[in-house]
């Protein structure tokens, strides 16, 4: 093990569009940021294809381009990249202790967490095949691009009714797929829902869930099981909605985390992305169970720069 001599302004884990934010903010602030990006540079925003709301971003970038534009920008103003991952840390004293799997010890006196959080998936065969060529966890993010066409959603709570609602002011059919008979959506949501598919506009495929995709280059469908029985339907898209997961396990014991493992901060309060052990700040998909939007992250990781940057100075 390799301690660090030095003591550090801020530490920012993590390399998405939060962290990215974060760095640039703590740069120009001359706090000297340190940034210890993973293994997987540039977050879950890198597999998206196409980004077409990203403000400014004309012709659709692809998510791997406009990251590598951020970490660009971060590069630009000289901030301190480790290529490594953070595999515990200490928050009980004033000056934060952050081991990599070098085994190498970071020494700092703030530290911004922005390790972000990844969609759940279904874990079944051809299912990173057609990640970004017909399947999808975000209908915010993609679903302009099944505009008229036979999507489904996959989920039975209330971001898969959201999304469900969403895409059936887009696509000629919406498909609601659910393994189980009953929702944990909000009623509010259910009742939504079930006026849709008066209008023929949503189906709901109870009891069912989904074992496999078809279709070559692109999806053209999925074979399904209800009740132990198999079948088909065709389709363009399927977005998966049954939740995310935060990255955040390496801080368990350490800081708040709420019962899904999301960092526990109070947006209402000033400092905005203060964590529950002074000097650590949180910003991004692993501080936020309502909105996956990259705009939104890096927003918040502009926040968590500025109170990093309040609190060095004694202000925060």
């Amino acid at each position: 093990m390799t301690v660090s001599s030095d003591v550090s302004q801020v530490v920012i884990i993590g390399s998405g569009p939060a962290a990215c934010t974060a760095a640039i903010y703590a740069a120009r602030a001359d706090l000297k940021p340190i940034m210890v990006t993973g293994y997987d540079q540039g977050g879950q925003l890198t597999t998206t294809p196409e980004v077409g709301n990203w403000p400014g971003a004309l012709g659709d970038p692809s998510g791997f381009d406009l990251m590598n534009q951020m970490l660009e920008h971060v590069k630009a103003l000289k901030v301190k990249l480790v290529y490594d991952i953070v595999t515990s840390v200490d928050f009980s004293a004033e000056v934060k202790r952050l081991t990599l799997s070098s085994g190498e010890v970071l020494a700092t006196r703030a530290v911004i967490i922005a390790t972000g959080a990844r969609a759940r998936y279904l874990g079944i065969d051809l299912e990173d095949k057609f990640k970004g060529k017909g399947v999808s966890a975000c209908a915010t993010c993609d679903g302009m691009f099944f505009r008229n066409k036979t999507v489904a959603v996959v989920g039975g709570g209330s971001v898969a009714f959201i999304e469900a609602l969403f895409l059936s002011n887009l696509c000629s059919k919406v498909y609601l797929i659910h393994r189980r008979e009953g929702f944990r959506a909000e009623q509010i949501l259910v009742e939504r829902v079930n006026e849709k598919v008066k209008e023929g506009k949503i189906e709901l495929m109870l009891n069912t869930k989904v074992v496999s995709y078809l279709g070559d280059e692109l999806l053209s469908g999925v074979e399904l099981e209800t009740k132990g029985e198999r079948h088909q339907l065709a389709l363009q898209g399927l977005f998966v909605a049954i939740g995310h997961s935060p990255a955040t396990d390496i801080f368990k014991g350490q800081i708040e985390l709420d019962e899904q493992g999301y960092i526990v901060i109070d947006p209402s309060t000033t400092p905005a992305s203060a964590t529950s052990v002074k000097g650590v700040f949180a910003a991004g998909d692993c501080a936020s169970r309502g909105y996956h939007q990259a705009i939104v992250a890096a927003g918040a990781g502009c926040k968590a720069a500025l109170d990093a940057e309040q609190y060095l100075m004694g202000i925060a």
